[in-house]
Formats: structure tokens, C-alpha cells, sequence
């Protein structure tokens, strides 16, 4: 059943509203016609309407149908809502809801299982629509509000995602009326008079499945070849000068339609019969259901992200302390140079994608940051150290807390901007506002299996595509022009002409601007969004082994013993409150810290477990880490010696430490490797001249000089105990370790320096802010007041005025002279009575009000605004007149 055929048989389906209502004429009247709660629910759903609050009804269904807004509103359908605002996009406006509901069922059997799942979720993507003002009327006036039909509507430039061309009457518009007459004469009908009667006949007959389909019973066989490769899209086809027969036949009859000297378009009416009445391929009514990877228990799921948790900590730790005393240097255009990434990922034995995953963890945590110097280099922030003072599960909760709400996305870095410009880490550009929502997605989705259970990867993001699709990335779209792509003869297939049959030969579909086949970018950003979120969870503990963590749950503010609802949005606890149970649901998890060491005669200490932090502080000084994981194993050499001394400790200190937290004696070796070290250290003193060396013995400093490796550091006697040098202190100091001496750095006044363990921070900085897509959802207090606000603007600018008619200026405000305006507000404070006002501020804005004046002397009137909701006090002088209101809404 065609269009023509559905709109001439419209009725509404049994079970539906009857509408037996006056169908609105405007959006503005359909907005009028809801409830409070209705207008609750668009404000919420399209929050970007409340920048500012409209004034009235007129100004908010105005707003609605911006482009920039319905496009936003389109963008986060799903993908059956979708497809049925493309449908209506296509359908005769208005439409009958019967005409849309036979969009979608076309001559399929009702009793299908298919034809029973679109049956039963077409109301609720029509109230969708509705409840979103993309869609208004009544069900047997169905509109869909003229910016999205322009957006959606099909054309040469922009094929609409139904694969559906124009219609007859646009297609043949400026057409000669000849070459009408002769389509019709073609086609069997009789001449028509004027031009709009032949394209109402092709419409009639094209939309008659009798008298169509005996027009195409003889039709050639290759021509119904060609209608097949163009029925689901793109309809668009180019021809040579010299068309084949069976093009012919079907140019002759008007079955294609010319565009363009070399172009020609299967008209809608022609493609939706050869369909069945269908306007998608593939409608999909139902979500795809999430497949299962492998169920585990949730207790071996929440170890194996526990463990990941602490390894997260660690490692974000390791970072930041490496760079104590100062990290890379800031690019001049902003970020971490490419070599400075390669340098971080070698330190934390990561790749580099995964080491700029933890660098903007860090930063948008706010613990690392730039410190603004002239010679700017990125440090840690004082955050950074209040942070190292929480317990481990509430410093994981912290950078959970700021991963799920950052927009920056590591996963570009490495990519290109617009400009051909590399992004790099901790760098501009990097801010996707999509992220946030797409993390909380891909974890509700995952939080909706039972606990323990791992999703399908593949089935995740088929669900994710489903219920936030992408405009020309539907089914039918896509389906319909891959079928055209392996079709040979089109265009990029490759075929020689002939090769298969005459549409092969000499046409072939254009290749539009933006290829159906290809998706969009926002669509490929949303995926690869997606699948970056799936492995950052892992990293951070948020999934062990796939599934979803108990921990992850609680800050999610998701169920703990059982799958969350499909629209789980949270319990409305705070996100201080959930942290707060995520991490004490995680504390138990996590391995105690111990308070000792296992030390070893090579020279190697083993910790069977984290440390406490003042001894892996004082540990890390004393010793160099040489593996990482359940028990980390340290490695004393003489230069960690040498560093803890150069801190002010002294060889005895250094015996205490270790027999404090030694569960096994100090080893030999090591006892003498510190005694060996602390007997050199300091021995040699150097100070500034440039830079001096003195020494008690002057035989050393007789066998430095002969040493050649010292040739550099241009050294000479001054006195028997002090050389000279031309280097700096830090130059001598290094050369002459490097030479195996362990001098001591001291100040002028001859003391040693010693070299504390404090790090170089920043000055305070903020963490960086989200970028977010649009407005945030208003909270319930902000819509009550918004939707109030809104009504009672309404009920200004449309209460209907007592005659005779005030005079009204240009502006829409009533004038009358003072005196009219003092007596008429007067008699309504005496009778309680509403009045209109127009009224001027002190900025010169003009606005209409309706108020009920309680007081007026001293120049001024107080009265009760029912457009702001509340008693206020206006000038008289500002007041340009009054008038009353009739006696319905006094």
C-alpha cells in the first residue's frame, strides 16, 4: 500500500487515542495544550531550551525548532525514534498514524514477530518524539517540526538514511509540460490540461498497487534490473547521452525522473511500491541485546580489579614522584613533547598510548599541572601530596571520580586535528564533550548484566550504536548503499561497461559528498570512545577481567546484587556520598600495607607486601627499585648509599633503619657496603669559586689532579688541601662521582649541604574543567521555577483584553495616558482585579505583564506579577499603559 493509498484510508488504530481534540495548528498551541509535567519533561530531555528561560510558550516553541537545537535533540535519539522521524520526514505532512504505522509494516503479515515488535514500540517512539517537540499533533495529523523535516528529507547532496528519493511532484518540478504530457501519455494515462493534473496522475497511479504493478508487468527484465539496484538507495543514477533501451523505457514512463542533464532519480512513490510500502530496510524496533563473554564470580571479579586498582595507584604514584624535582618542559604550544612521552613510557614499562592514559589521569585529577615558571616544566601540585595522605581506596575513588566526569580524551593522542597538527599529551584539543556520557553509557550497559558477568565487545558497542546513533549511519542507509556499492557497474566497483547488463553499461550511481557507507565522525568518535572506555575501566580497576566490579557499582550509584535497570541513571546520591561507599567497599579488597623488609646478602631487599608510606619514602632513598608487583624487590648500590647520606643521615642512622625494619639480620655485605660508602662520603668538600675542591688530605687531591679523566673539570692547586676548578659546583660534583669519589656539596659559610627529600611543586592550581556538550540537566527546583516562569509569560502575551481595544504600539505594549493608567490601576487594587501593562525598565526593555495591583500611591504600583510569580513594585512613569481583562481571566 502506498502513500496516496494510506492517507486516503487514514484511521486510527484500535487502542490509540481517539483525537477526538481540535489538532493544535502550532507547536506553540500543542506546548500550550500539555501539563506542567510535560513541559517538565521536554526542559529535561532538551535542557539546552533554558538558555535563558523563554519568556512564553511562543518564545519556547521557537527555540525548539532551531536548528542548532533540533539538530542536538536528534543526535541523541535512538535509533528506532530515529528511523521514525525519518519515516515522517518522507510521509505526507501531516500524517495520519496509520500512514506511518504502514510505513513500517508495508504488506507484511501483522502477525509477524517483527510486525508485533514494531506495533508495540512505534507509540512509544511517537511519544518520544512528542514529548520532545520534534513531533506534534494529534494521531491523525501527525507533524515533525519543519527544521527536522528539512534535515532529514532527502535530497541530491544529502540522501536521507530511508534510501528514499523525492517524489513525483518534485522531482518533475520545472519540467516542461510537454515532456510531461508525453510521461503521461507513456505511462497509459490520458492527457491532462495543465501540469499539476499529470503529476497528480503519475502520483495516483504510482501509489496504486493495481495499476503499478500491471505497468511493471511489461516492463523489460532489465529494467526491473535497474529498479532493483536503486529501490533501497542511493536513488540517484548517472546516464550517458545515449541511454539503453530498458533506461529508457523506465525514463519514458516516468519510473526515473531526470535531475540533471546526466542524472536521474527513482522517484519515492515508484521505490516505496517496489517495497512493499516500507520506508526501511531494516526497521529495529528492540535494542540489541547484550551478548556474554563469560560469567565469573563476582568475588574473583572483584579481586582481579582490586589488584588493578593498587597497581593504578602505584603507578600513578611512580609517575608523579619521578618528576618531584621538576618534569619535561612545556612545549611551546602547549603538552608533553613526543620524546618526553617516549621517556615517560620507558620509566613506567608501559606502551605510549597507555602512559598518556595515566599522564592525563593525572592531570585532570588536578595533582599534576604546568608551574608557570619562565622555563615552564610540568611538577606535581600541592594536591598531589594531600593526596598521597588519603588511604589507598579513597585516592582510588578520587581519580575514578575525575576520569568519569574529564572530556579529555587520551586516546588521540599520537592523532591529527583539523589542521594536520599532531596532538600530544597534556596538550589543547584533546576535549571531546561526548566522553562523559559515552563512559557512563558503556558502564550502565555493563552494570545491567548480573554481577561477575563480561559483555561481548562487539554486542556493547552494537548496543551503543542502537540507542545513540548518528544521522546517515541508519540501516536501511547503510544497508541500501552497500547493496548499491557491490552492485557491478557502480561507481568504484571496477566492472567494465557491459559487464552486467545495460544499467551497468551506462549509469551508475554519483558518489554523494558524504558516502552513506562511510560514518560520520562523530559516529566513529563515539566508537572509538567506546572501545578506549572499555580498557581504561580495566586500567583503573573500575572492570576485572571484563565485568563490572562491586566497588565500581556503588560509585556508579548502580545496584550492588543485581543488574541495574536499562535507564539506571542512579539513586540520586550525592557523588561525595557515593565515592565515599565505593571506596569502603574497597578498602577490604585491597592488600595491607606491612612495616617491614626482607633483606638478602646480594645486596637486595624484598617487600612481601606495600609498604607504609614513611618507610617505602625512606626506602625508595636508600635503594633503588628493581622489580615491581606483588612483592617489590630494591637494590642497594653505592650511589642509592651515597643518596641517602647526601639526605643528612649518617652510616649509624642508616644501620638503625634497617635493623628497625628488617625481619631477617643485615646482611654482611650490605653492612659493609654502607660503612664502605659513609667513610668516602664527605671527604672531599666542594664549594663555589667558581667552584673549589678542599681536601684534609692533600695526596688525594694530588691523585685527582693526575687523573686525566679530571682534564675537563680544569682543575688547579690553590693550596695544599684546595683545588680550584673552572666548572660549577653541580658539574664538579657530578664529574667527580663519576670518577668513583663521593664528595659532599657545601654552602659558603663551609657547611654540608644537605639534600632534603622535598620536591618541587607548583603553585596551587585547579583541576581542569569539563567541556561539556550542551547545558546540564536541570534539577527539579529549576524546572518547577522555569516551568512557572513559563506559564505565566503565557499567560501575558496571550490573555485576552476587555474591549474596546486599548491603543497598542508598535512594540505589542498598550498606551494610554497617565491619567487612564493612575485610575485604571487604582480601580483594580479596589477590586482585586488583573490588568495588562506594558513596561519599560531603567535599560529601556520593553515587556507585557499581567498584574494584580494591591497598592498604589507615591508614584508607584504594587501588585501581584503573574508573570514573575511573585509581589513586585513598578513606577508609574514606566508603565505606557493599561488595559483590563476580559472576565474569564481577570
Amino acid at each position: 500500500m502506498g502513500i496516496g493509498e494510506l492517507d486516503r484510508e487514514a484511521h486510527v488504530p484500535e487502542g490509540r487515542p481517539s483525537g477526538t481534540a481540535a489538532s493544535p495548528r502550532t507547536l506553540a498551541e500543542a506546548l500550550r495544550a500539555r501539563g506542567d509535567d510535560g513541559l517538565a519533561a521536554l526542559l529535561r530531555a532538551r535542557p539546552d531550551l533554558l538558555g535563558p528561560v523563554p519568556n512564553d510558550l511562543t518564545q519556547l516553541a521557537t527555540r525548539a525548532g532551531t536548528r542548532a537545537s533540533v539538530v542536538r535533540a536528534l543526535e541523541r535519539l535512538d535509533r528506532f525514534s530515529l528511523q521514525v522521524a525519518e519515516a515522517l520526514a518522507v510521509a505526507p505532512d501531516p500524517a495520519p498514524y496509520a500512514v506511518l504505522a504502514g510505513l513500517f509494516g508495508g504488506d507484511r503479515d501483522a502477525a509477524g514477530g517483527e510486525a508485533a515488535e514494531i506495533g508495540a514500540a512505534l507509540p512509544r517512539a511517537v511519544a518520544l518524539l512528542r514529548e520532545q517537540a520534534l513531533v506534534w499533533g494529534e494521531d491523525d495529523r501527525l507533524r515533525l517540526v519543519r527544521t527536522a523535516r528539512e534535515l532529514l528529507s532527502p535530497s541530491p547532496q544529502h540522501p536521507s538514511p530511508t534510501g528514499l528519493g523525492p517524489t513525483v511532484a518534485e522531482a518533475t518540478a520545472g519540467m516542461s509540460p510537454g515532456r510531461l504530457q508525453e510521461i503521461v501519455a507513456a505511462a497509459g494515462l490520458p492527457s491532462t490540461h495543465d501540469p499539476v493534473s499529470a503529476v497528480a496522475a503519475l502520483t495516483a497511479l504510482f501509489t496504486d498497487r493495481e495499476r503499478m504493478g500491471g505497468l511493471l508487468d511489461t516492463a523489460p527484465p532489465e529494467a526491473l534490473s535497474v529498479l532493483d539496484r536503486l529501490v533501497w538507495g542511493p536513488p540517484y543514477g548517472e546516464v550517458t547521452a545515449k541511454p539503453t533501451p530498458p533506461v529508457s523505457w523506465l525514463r519514458d514512463r516516468g519510473l526515473l525522473l531526470p535531475v540533471s542533464p546526466r542524472t536521474m532519480v527513482l522517484p519515492r512513490e515508484v521505490a516505496l511500491h517496489l517495497r512493499g510500502g516500507r520506508a526501511h530496510r531494516a526497521p529495529e524496533p528492540r535494542a540489541p541485546e547484550l551478548g556474554v563473554a563469560r560469567a565469573y564470580r563476582p568475588q574473583v571479579v572483584d579481586g582481579a580489579a582490586a589488584g588493578q586498582a593498587y597497581a593504578a595507584l602505584a603507578t600513578v604514584e611512580e609517575l608523579l614522584k619521578s618528576w618531584d624535582h621538576g618534569g619535561p618542559a612545556v612545549l611551546r604550544a602547549g603538552g608533553l613533547s613526543v620524546r618526553d612521552l617516549k621517556r615517560t613510557a620507558a620509566a613506567l614499562d608501559v606502551p605510549e598510548t597507555v602512559a598518556a592514559f595515566w599522564l592525563e589521569l593525572a592531570y585532570g585529577a588536578g595533582l599534576l599541572a604546568s608551574d608557570g615558571e619562565a622555563d615552564e616544566r610540568y611538577a606535581p601540585t600541592p594536591a598531589y601530596d594531600d593526596w598521597l595522605d588519603q588511604p589507598p581506596a579513597e585516592r582510588w575513588a578520587r581519580l575514578v571520580t575525575a576520569w568519569l566526569t574529564a572530556t579529555r580524551t587520551p586516546g588521540l593522542v599520537g592523532g591529527q586535528d583539523a589542521k594536520g597538527r599532531t596532538l600530544s599529551a597534556l596538550g589543547p584539543d584533546l576535549d571531546r564533550a561526548a566522553a562523559p556520557e559515552v563512559r557512563h553509557r558503556v558502564l550502565g550497559l555493563l552494570a545491567t548484566l548480573p554481577p561477575g558477568t563480561a559483555a561481548d565487545p562487539e554486542s556493547l558497542l552494537a548496543r551503543l550504536r542502537w540507542e545513540r546513533p548518528t544521522r546517515g549511519t541508519s540501516t536501511a542507509g547503510r544497508t541500501g548503499a552497500a547493496a548499491a556499492a557491490a552492485s557491478p557497474g557502480t561507481a568504484g566497483a571496477g566492472a567494465e561497461p557491459g559487464a552486467a547488463g545495460p544499467w551497468a553499461s551506462e549509469t551508475r550511481p554519483p558518489a554523494p559528498a558524504t558516502p552513506p557507507t562511510a560514518p560520520r565522525p562523530a559516529a566513529d568518535l563515539r566508537e572509538r570512545l567506546a572501545r578506549w572506555v572499555l580498557g581504561d575501566a580495566e586500567l583503573l580497576g573500575i572492570t576485572g577481567r571484563g565485568a563490572l566490579s562491586t566497588p565500581a557499582r556503588a560509585l556508579l550509584n548502580l545496584p550492588l546484587d543485581g543488574p541495574a535497570g536499562p535507564a539506571a541513571e542512579g539513586g540520586g546520591v550525592e557523588p561525595e556520598v557515593a565515592a565515599e561507599r565505593a571506596a569502603e567497599l574497597l578498602e577490604p579488597l585491597l592488600p595491607e600495607a606491612v612495616d617491614h623488609v626482607l633483606l638478602q646478602a646480594d645486596l637486595t631487599a624484598v617487600a612481601p607486601g606495600p609498604l607504609l608510606r614513611p618507610l617505602a619514602d625512606a626506602l625508595a632513598v636508600l635503594a633503588d627499585v628493581e622489580s615491581k608487583g606483588g612483592a617489590t624487590v630494591y637494590r642497594f648500590t653505592p650511589g642509592s648509599v651515597r643518596r641517602a647520606l647526601d639526605t643528612g643521615r649518617s652510616a649509624s642512622d642508616l644501620h638503625a633503619f634497617l635493623t628497625a625494619h628488617a625481619r631477617t639480620p643485615v646482611p654482611q655485605p650490605l653492612a659493609y657496603l654502607i660503612d664502605d660508602v659513609a667513610r668516602k662520603h664527605g671527604h672531599l668538600r666542594i664549594g663555589a669559586a667558581s667552584a673549589y675542591v678542599r681536601c684534609d688530605d692533600d695526596a688525594l687531591l694530588g691523585e685527582i689532579l693526575a687523573d686525566r679523566r679530571s682534564a675537563a673539570l680544569r682543575l688547579r692547586r690553590l693550596a695544599p688541601t684546595v683545588l680550584a676548578a673552572q666548572a660549577d659546583p653541580a658539574s664538579l660534583l657530578e664529574g667527580l662521582r663519576a670518577m668513583g669519589y663521593a664528595p659532599a656539596a657545601e654552602s659558603a659559610e663551609g657547611d654540608v649541604l644537605v639534600t632534603r627529600a622535598d620536591a618541587h611543586r607548583t603553585p596551587p592550581r585547579t583541576a581542569p574543567a569539563p567541556v561539556p556538550e550542551g547545558p546540564p540537566v536541570p534539577d527539579a527546583t529549576l524546572l518547577t521555577a522555569a516551568v512557572r516562569a513559563i506559564r505565566a509569560g503565557d499567560h501575558a502575551a496571550t490573555a485576552v483584553r476587555r474591549e474596546p481595544a486599548v491603543p497598542v504600539t508598535t512594540g505589542g505594549l498598550p498606551r494610554t495616558s497617565a491619567a487612564e493608567t493612575l485610575a485604571t490601576v487604582q480601580a483594580a487594587a479596589l477590586t482585586g482585579s488583573a490588568v495588562w501593562i506594558g513596561y519599560v525598565n531603567a535599560e529601556g526593555a520593553a515587556s507585557q505583564r499581567v498584574i494584580a495591583p494591591v497598592r498604589v500611591e507615591g508614584g508607584f504600583v504594587t501588585g501581584y506579577d503573574h508573570t514573575a510569580d511573585e509581589v513586585r513594585t513598578y513606577p508609574l512613569h514606566r508603565i505606557t499603559g493599561v488595559a483590563e481583562l476580559a472576565d474569564e481571566d481577570a
